[in-house]
């Protein structure tokens, strides 16, 4: 999500990129976006830096780590978080860099690598004012639905919770009804067509649906956003609704089969691979007629 980021953005500010990979800045390709050797001197003398991190332990290493940004940071600028990292680590974070003098913008964002590339994203804010008026014309360069939900660090990441869980069941949802649509005898490519024009359809069985049919090939789906991402992240839906004390059963259900996918050793696959869980290989069931 970095790169289509970074890419989109450079077209309207002058961006200044680090990636831990050194190759990824080869994509940047030619666009006005520079690559960097360190997060700090990518950082140096910016008013916003977008951190785009797996997890709360990356982001805790890219702000505060032996090349952690705020060492260069000016008072009053903005760290602008794009990542699912969960909500008491975002109040925790925004707390630390208030006492520096530097602003959170919480803004976890939705749509993959596509999207972000066009600037059509899903941008959900949790900011004070003073920080999402220093952002605001990123995310709208970013957004093509900007909503702020809320005047804190924290509220982004809820609504993002909220956001995962029906993703989340979305595609386990559409890999049960693929794999059974292969069990009774269906072509799984004629169903997915069928259930994508009526009320059965969604956004992730649209997405998702052709990638899972591709992962049972050789070379597997194309990893367009990786199983173990859903294990983290339907991990942070089942935390907050413990803490809000509300039930989440069809969740949880969910839930267990990335961690199942995760087990089988499709961590690093597409998340469309979630259907090998349920239907190891593709064996449909004979077309048995009855006289």
């Amino acid at each position: 999500m970095g790169l289509p980021m970074a890419t989109h953005l450079a077209q309207t500010f002058p961006v200044r990129a680090y990636d831990l990979d050194p190759s990824r800045a080869a994509g940047l390709g030619t666009t006005s976006a520079t690559g960097h050797a360190s997060a700090r001197e990518a950082a140096t003398d910016a008013d916003v830096v977008l951190v785009a991190v797996r997890n709360a332990e990356q982001l805790e290493a890219a702000l505060w780590g032996d090349d952690g940004v705020t060492e260069v940071l000016e008072p009053g600028s903005v760290v602008l978080l794009t990542s699912t990292v969960g909500i008491a680590a975002v109040e925790d974070v925004a707390t630390r860099l208030a006492d520096q003098g530097l602003g959170l913008v919480d803004a976890p964002v939705s749509g993959g690598p596509t999207r972000a590339g066009n600037g059509d994203l899903l941008v959900t804010v949790g900011a004070e004012d003073t920080a999402y008026d220093v952002a605001r014309p990123v995310l709208e360069a970013m957004a093509s639905t900007l909503r702020r939900v809320g005047d804190r660090a924290g509220a982004g990441q809820a609504m993002k919770t909220v956001n995962q869980l029906l993703c989340g069941v979305h595609i386990a949802a559409g890999a049960e009804a693929l794999a059974l649509a292969d069990a009774l005898g269906l072509d799984p490519a004629a169903a997915l067509e069928t259930l994508g024009a009526g009320a059965a359809a969604s956004f992730m069985l649209g997405d998702r649906g052709p990638r899972m049919l591709q992962a049972y090939d050789e070379d597997g789906a194309e990893v367009r956003s990786r199983l173990d991402i859903f294990v983290k992240d339907m991990g942070i839906v089942a935390t907050a609704a413990k803490g809000a004390g509300l039930a989440t059963p069809v969740a949880a259900a969910a839930q267990q089969l990335y961690l199942l996918g995760q087990s089988h050793g499709l961590a690093a696959s597409d998340d469309s691979s979630v259907i090998r869980v349920l239907a190891p290989t593709r064996v449909t069931t004979p077309d048995v007629q009855g006289a």
